[in-house]
C-alpha cells in the first residue's frame, strides 16, 4: 500500500541519520528513551492520523462549520479525533513525566504532528494552537492561571486560541484598540472585536481559553503599549468548575478557500459590558510573552505547508507511477503498449521539483525542532542561548520558505494528475487551497523578510549569522571529501559568498538610516536566504546519503540515490538561480519602491 501521509523511510533517515535524535537520549531529561519509544510513538501517531484524521479531510472540507445560534457547529468526526489524539498523548507529548506528558523530545513530537498535519490541516489545528496556549501560560501565568486554565488544558478539558487580529488593524498589532479597564477585584473588563480567530468557537472543549492582546488605560502608544489577558468562553469558580458564560461571543464564521474544517471567527469581546479577563504577567509586556506563542506558531505553519505539500507529492507520485498514458517520444508505434507517465522526463522533473521542495523543507523544519531541544536541555546556559540565538534567525525561513515552496509542489502535483487535479473527486486541489492560507497565517512573507533582514541578520552583532555561515561551511567542508559532491558543494558555496556580501551592505544602508531603501527589496532577500538554508541542508542529506551508499546495504541503494538526484536538483537548478535576486539585491533596485500609487 503507497504512503500517503509522509514517507516512513525519510522519516527514519531524517531522525536516525541526520539529527541524529538517539543521541538526545543521553540528555537526563530524555534518558528513560530510546529508539523503540520513539518509533513507537510515530507508529501511534501514524494509526491515528490514518484512521481518525485523514477519512473526515474531505468531509471537513465540503461540510465546513456553520453559525447557528450564535455558535459554531462543526461535523461529529472532529470530536473523537481530537479525544484520541489527547488520550494518546499527543497534546502532552513534550510535556514533563509527573505532569501526565511523555517527555518527548520536542523534534519527536513535531515528527509525530506531522502526520496529523498531512492527513487533516484543519482538525489538526485546534490541538496545535491549544498546545500553544498551555506553553504561554505555563511561562507567564501565575499560580492560580495555572491552576483553573493550565491544567484542564492538559487534561483535554479546555482547547485554546490566539487573538490578535482586529479589522482596522491586521497585521499592524500596533493600532490594536481592544481595551482592559481595571476592576475591584483585580479582574479587568475588555472591550473590543477581534478576526480571523482560528478555533474561536467549537462545540468539542468544555471550555475555550483565548489569549487576548488588550491596552490598558494607561497604555503607552505602540507595541510596548500592549498587555496580554486571559479571556475564558466560560468563567471558572475556585473550585475548577464552570461558571457563567462570558460577555466574549461569536459574531460570526468567516467560510475561507483552505482550512475549512478549522472555525474562523469574529469575536465580539465586552458587547454587554461584562467581558471578564484577567492580566497575565506585567503589563505592557504582552506582545513580548505572545511571541513566545507566535513563534511556536510560524513553525508550526511552516510544518503544515510542508506536510500539505508532502502529501501532495505522494499522491501525485503514485498517480504518476499508476497512470499510464503517451508513449516515448522516440515511440512512434500507435499499437504499442502506454507508459506511465512517471516515464515522461517532464513529468520527473516535476516530481522532482517537489521532492527537493517538500523533503529539503521537511528537513529543516525538524532541525529547527531539534535546536528547540538544544535550547532547552544543553548542558550549559550560554550553549543554550547560542541555539536560541540560531532558531531565532531561522524562524522566519521555517515559516515562510515552505509556505511560499511546499505551495509550488502543490501546483505542480495538481498538474500531473492533468484534468483530473482540478477535480473534487482527487485531493490534490484541497491540498492546493489548504496550502494557500500559509503564506498569510502567522505573518506574511512580507512580514517574516523585514523580520529577517531588519532584525534577525543583526541581533546581538549578527552571531546567530556567523554561527550559521559556520555550520553551512562546516558541511561544505565535510562535503569536499567526496568527489561525487564537488557539483553540488560549489554552487552552494558560491551563492553564500555572494550572500555575505550583500547581507553586508544591506546593514550598511540601514545602519546608514538608509531603511526604506534598505528594507525595499527584502523578499527577494528572504527567498535567497532560504534557498541558501535550504541548500545547506539538502547538501547535509547529500552527505547522509553518501554515508549510507558506502555502507553497502542493497535494500536502501534507491532511497539514496533518490536523495542525491534531488539534492542535485536544488543545488544545481534552484540555488544558481538565486544569483538574479541578488543582483538586484546589490544594484539597489527602486522598481518597487519607486512605484507611484497614481501610476496604476
Amino acid at each position: 500500500m503507497s504512503e500517503t501521509l509522509l514517507s516512513s523511510r525519510n522519516l527514519a533517515f531524517e531522525l536516525y541519520e541526520v539529527l541524529d535524535a538517539e543521541a538526545l537520549t543521553r540528555r537526563e531529561r530524555f534518558a528513560e528513551h530510546n529508539r523503540e519509544t520513539f518509533d513507537a510513538a510515530i507508529g501511534t501517531a501514524r494509526g491515528i492520523a490514518e484512521e481518525l484524521f485523514a477519512p473526515h479531510n474531505r468531509k471537513n472540507d465540503e461540510h465546513e462549520p456553520q453559525y447557528v445560534d450564535g455558535a459554531a457547529v462543526l461535523i461529529p468526526e472532529v470530536a473523537p479525533a481530537l479525544k484520541a489524539f489527547h488520550e494518546a498523548g499527543f497534546l502532552n507529548a513534550t510535556r514533563d513525566f509527573e505532569h501526565g506528558g511523555m517527555q518527548l523530545p520536542n523534534l519527536l513530537s513535531q515528527a509525530c504532528f506531522a502526520h496529523f498535519q498531512a492527513a487533516n490541516i484543519a482538525t489538526s489545528s485546534y490541538s496545535m494552537l491549544t498546545m500553544g496556549v498551555a506553553n504561554l501560560i505555563e511561562a507567564f501565568g501565575n499560580d492560580e492561571q495555572k491552576r483553573k486554565y493550565l491544567q484542564p488544558i492538559i487534561d483535554g478539558r479546555f482547547f485554546g486560541t490566539m487573538a490578535l487580529t482586529e479589522p482596522h488593524a491586521g497585521s499592524s498589532l500596533s493600532d490594536i484598540r481592544t481595551k482592559a479597564e481595571p476592576h475591584a477585584d483585580g479582574s479587568y473588563r475588555i472591550k473590543g472585536n477581534k478576526i480571523f480567530i482560528s478555533g474561536g468557537d467549537q462545540p468539542i472543549s468544555e471550555n475555550i481559553v483565548h489569549m487576548v492582546l488588550a491596552k490598558l488605560p494607561d497604555a503607552p502608544p505602540g507595541v510596548k503599549g500592549i498587555s496580554l489577558f486571559i479571556v475564558p468562553k466560560f468563567l471558572v469558580n475556585d473550585d475548577g468548575s464552570l461558571g457563567k458564560r462570558n460577555d466574549a461571543l461569536l459574531a460570526g464564521l468567516f467560510h475561507k478557500m483552505g482550512w475549512r474544517g478549522t472555525t474562523s471567527t469574529a469575536l465580539n469581546f465586552g458587547d454587554n459590558d461584562d467581558c471578564i479577563g484577567y492580566l497575565v504577567g506585567k503589563p505592557h509586556h504582552g506582545l513580548a510573552y505572545m511571541f513566545q506563542m507566535m513563534n511556536e506558531a510560524r513553525i508550526g505553519v511552516g510544518m503544515g505547508a510542508i506536510m500539505l505539500g508532502y502529501a501532495g507529492y505522494l499522491y501525485s507520485l503514485d498517480y504518476a507511477r499508476n497512470r499510464p498514458q503517451g508513449r516515448h517520444p522516440d515511440g512512434k508505434d500507435p499499437t504499442s503498449k502506454q507508459v506511465s507517465i512517471i516515464e515522461h522526463a517532464d513529468v520527473r522533473r516535476m516530481l522532482l521539483t517537489q521532492k527537493a521542495y517538500v523533503e529539503g523543507a521537511f528537513d529543516l523544519g525538524l532541525y529547527a525542532a531539534r535546536l528547540f531541544d538544544d535550547t532547552e536541555t544543553l548542558e550549559t546556559e550560554e550553549q543554550r542561548k547560542t541555539a536560541l540565538e540560531l532558531l531565532d534567525l531561522l524562524t522566519p525561513i521555517v515559516k515562510s520558505w515552505p509556505s511560499e515552496f511546499c505551495l509550488k509542489a502543490n501546483e505542480l502535483a495538481i498538474q500531473i494528475l492533468g484534468g483530473h487535479g482540478y477535480t473534487r473527486e482527487y485531493p490534490v486541489e484541497q491540498y492546493y487551497r489548504d496550502n494557500r492560507l500559509n503564506p498569510i497565517h502567522e505573518g506574511t512573507h512580507g512580514i517574516q523578510s523585514l523580520d529577517l533582514l531588519g532584525r534577525k541578520v543583526s541581533m546581538n552583532g549578527g552571531a546567530a549569522l556567523k554561527q550559521l555561515l559556520k555550520l553551512i561551511h562546516g558541511t561544505c567542508q565535510r562535503a569536499s571529501q567526496y568527489d561525487s559532491l564537488t557539483a553540488l558543494r560549489q554552487p552552494l558555496e558560491q551563492l553564500l559568498a555572494r550572500l555575505q556580501t550583500v547581507t553586508l551592505a544591506l546593514l550598511g544602508d540601514l545602519m546608514a538610516g538608509k531603511v526604506n531603501q534598505g528594507l525595499a527589496n527584502s523578499a527577494l532577500y528572504l527567498k535567497v536566504f532560504g534557498h541558501t538554508v535550504i541548500g545547506w541542508r539538502w547538501l547535509e542529506q547529500a552527505i547522509r546519503a553518501e554515508e549510507g551508499l558506502t555502507r553497502g546495504n542493497a535494500a536502501d541503494a534507491d532511497f539514496y540515490q533518490g536523495k542525491l538526484q534531488a539534492a542535485r536538483y536544488f543545488l544545481t537548478w534552484e540555488v544558481p538561480g538565486c544569483h538574479h535576486d541578488l543582483a538586484i539585491l546589490e544594484a539597489r533596485d527602486d522598481t518597487c519602491l519607486g512605484m507611484h500609487d497614481a501610476w496604476f
